[in-house]
């Protein structure tokens, strides 16, 4: 069942409190911090993205469409992985934590589409699977590269290994979502204005 309802604002600033805090544990000790969110809404099962940043510079960026975890703990490991685990960048010193801006996108109900004007730039993010291999965009990507559907298609298909055009081929699976996105823009190292 995928994360339906609209997180509040309190809801948003306790998932990025746990995400920051999960940093914080994590290269202190190299452990996960244990327990459960103050709220039990945040233990409902959904996928979700975190985003590491050094001022307006990406850091780090991993997520799983996957809703099997509770939100809060997808965001634990999400946080980490970003931190340590994305094969794009070099794994974050601890001396950067504190400095770090995080962004959380907790992803919506997917689906399928088969034409670029099923896609709405700023709303929707995309997903393909095709031949064995999958690709991932968040909606807020194509907003920032002043993509169109139709260039927001191909990315996605190129962050995949595949053709730009595979998105059109009858074995691909692609697929719109939403996500609700948010960033911890009151910590220091945000800049106003930066999202």
């Amino acid at each position: 069942m995928p994360y339906s309802y609209v997180l509040t604002d309190d809801e948003k600033r306790e998932l990025l409190r746990i995400a920051r805090a999960t940093l914080r544990e994590y290269f202190h000790t190299g452990r996960i911090p244990p327990g459960k969110p103050h709220r039990d809404s945040l233990t409902a099962g959904a996928g979700a993205f975190v985003s590491l940043y050094a001022g307006t510079t990406l850091r780090g960026c991993i997520g799983t469409q996957s809703e099997a975890t509770a939100l809060f703990r997808t965001v634990q490991e999400m946080t980490v992985a970003a931190a340590t685990r994305d094969p794009r960048f070099e794994p974050i010193d601890e001396d950067e934590v504190e400095d770090l801006n995080v962004e959380i996108s907790v992803l919506g109900q997917a689906t399928a589409v088969s034409d670029p004007s099923q896609v709405e730039i700023g709303v929707h993010g995309l997903s393909i699977d095709a031949g064995g291999q999958r690709g991932l965009l968040l909606p807020q990507v194509a907003s920032k590269q002043g993509w169109d559907a139709s260039a927001f298609l191909a990315e996605v298909c190129k962050k995949a290994g595949l053709a730009p055009d595979a998105w059109s081929q009858q074995d691909a699976t692609v697929q719109t979502f939403t996500a609700q996105v948010f960033s911890d823009e009151s910590h220091p190292a945000r800049k106003p204005g930066v999202r």
